[in-house]
This record gives C-alpha cells, sequence and structure tokens, in this order.
C-alpha cells in the first residue's frame, strides 16, 4: 500500500498476490492452490507443512478466540517453549508461503485494520545484547476473511540460509528446469542429506573457494566436514561421511575420489 505497488496492481486487475521469503527456492506459484482460494473465496491463505526436528522453532498456526492465528516462538513463555517445539503436539508450520486477496489488502489497510501485534525477538549484535522489534506478514492471518491454512509437500519449502542449504541445491540432487528447482527423482530416499560444514565455509566466497566442483551427493546420508578441507573435481559421497582436517594442516580431496561411509582424518584414509 505505501509503496503505490497495491493500487498499481489492482488497476492492472490483479485480484491475488502470492508472497515468500526470498530465500525459499520452493516457493512457486501453484495454480491449484490459487484456484481453490478463488472458488471459496479465501481472502489468504498460508502454506503449512509436517513439522521435522530441523524446523522446531517455526511458527505454527493455532485456534485463538474463534480465529485462526499465527502463534510464534518468541509469544511463547520459557515454560512451554519445550512444548511448542514438540513435533507431537504441533504437527505443522508456517512456510511462509502466503496468499492474500489484494482488494482484502485495500479494504483493511484503508480502515487501519490491521493491529499487528509487536514481537519482541531479543538478538545479538556485535557482541551487544539487542530487542529487535517485529511484525510477522503470517501474524495477519487473522484480519481476513475465510482465511485458511493448507499443507503442502515438503517441496515448496527449500530455503538457503547457510552454505549447508547451498551445497544441497547446488548439487545434482536439484536441477533448475524453467526456472523451478526439482529434486533428483533418483534418491530413493524422502529426507535430504544432513550436512554440517565447519566455520571455514560459513562465508559463500569461502565455501565455493573450497569445492571445485560441487560434489555428487544423490546416495548420502550425512556429511560433516571440519577444519581446512578442500575439495577436488567430480568427487562422490554416499552413506554417512566425515572429514576432518587436523589442525593446521590442509586436507585436500583428489578429483574422481568416490568415498562411502568413511571418516577421513588424513590422505592416508581416502
Amino acid at each position: 500500500m505505501n509503496s503505490g505497488k497495491l493500487d498499481a496492481f489492482l488497476s492492472q486487475g490483479k485480484e491475488y498476490v502470492f508472497v515468500a521469503n526470498s530465500d525459499n527456492l520452493g516457493a512457486i506459484v501453484d495454480l491449484k492452490i490459487l484456484n481453490h482460494l478463488v472458488q471459496n473465496k479465501n481472502e489468504y491463505c498460508m502454506e503449512v507443512t509436517p513439522k521435522t526436528l530441523a524446523d522446531v522453532k517455526g511458527g505454527t498456526l493455532i485456534s485463538y478466540e474463534g480465529k485462526v492465528q499465527l502463534l510464534e516462538i518468541a509469544q511463547v513463555p520459557d515454560e512451554h517453549v519445550n512444548e511448542f517445539k514438540s513435533i507431537e503436539k504441533f504437527k505443522i508450520f508456517n512456510t511462509n508461503n502466503l496468499w492474500v486477496n489484494l482488494n482484502a489488502i485495500k479494504r483493511l489497510v484503508e480502515a487501519d485494520a490491521l493491529k499487528m501485534e509487536i514481537i519482541p525477538n531479543p538478538k545479538e549484535v556485535n557482541g551487544i545484547k539487542v530487542l529487535q522489534l517485529e511484525t510477522a506478514a503470517g501474524a495477519a492471518i487473522r484480519f481476513f476473511d475465510h482465511a485458511i491454512g493448507i499443507n503442502v509437500p515438503r517441496s515448496r519449502f527449500l530455503p538457503v540460509k547457510a552454505t549447508s542449504d547451498l551445497l544441497l541445491v547446488q548439487s545434482d540432487l536439484y536441477t533448475l528446469v524453467d526456472g523451478f528447482v526439482i529434486r533428483n527423482k533418483d534418491r530413493a530416499n524422502p529426507t535430504n542429506p544432513s550436512i554440517e560444514l565447519g566455520p571455514e565455509f560459513k562465508k559463500v566466497g569461502n565455501f565455493l573457494s573450497r569445492f571445485k566442483s560441487i560434489p555428487s551427493i544423490i546416495e548420502l546420508d550425512s556429511l560433516k566436514v571440519t577444519g581446512d578441507v578442500w575439495f577436488g573435481a567430480g568427487i562422490v559421497l554416499k552413506g554417512k561421511v566425515s572429514i576432518a582436517a587436523k589442525p593446521g594442516v590442509k586436507l585436500e580431496i583428489p578429483d574422481g575420489a568416490v568415498i562411502e561411509n568413511k571418516e577421513i582424518n588424513g590422505p592416508e584414509d581416502i
């Protein structure tokens, strides 16, 4: 509304907006969802997906005071945080893929009806404790008519927040087809490999310089890398792989190496 985009979209005859986190590569327009919203006159839709142990901090949908509402971890009292994280009690979490009717946004904003609660989020910036004040776009769900959550497959939630996530999507586990990130059907396991990279890989520039090419990980279950490790080209990783360079020693994995269910601490282990 403030940017003028809302009125521009409405003047073009547009009715719905699909909003998602920029790091979620699985967030693509799905016409089946849009069709459902139009047919059922849903003004707001939040895509949720089943929670795994990796998602315990994600916000969830609750029914409160007769409305569908978003509950974020920062709103939960300390003594109930473990209960909130339970994948038994709260089985879904918010992907932040949101569909909203543009006319409804206009109506609510003009009526000053979007009374968004401020969520205080304690953080540390350069060693200084700060309080970040946030409003969550997902929390607006309670103000819209016929608002719903839709349980979507995990494939619609593929966030890249760390270089370990980047390794997954740059590998042969995914391909880019017409702008869509598609998972490789050759992988039998429905879950992705767990990947843990040491601090040497934290920054994107450092991460990219340490791989001549991204290894094949179709058959990988888990990878843990610590220390000064460098990867050659055409490497294949399978099963459970742990690579740990000794302190102060550079460990190079040679081109074309196939590593399956191994712990590597030096060149002699390859």
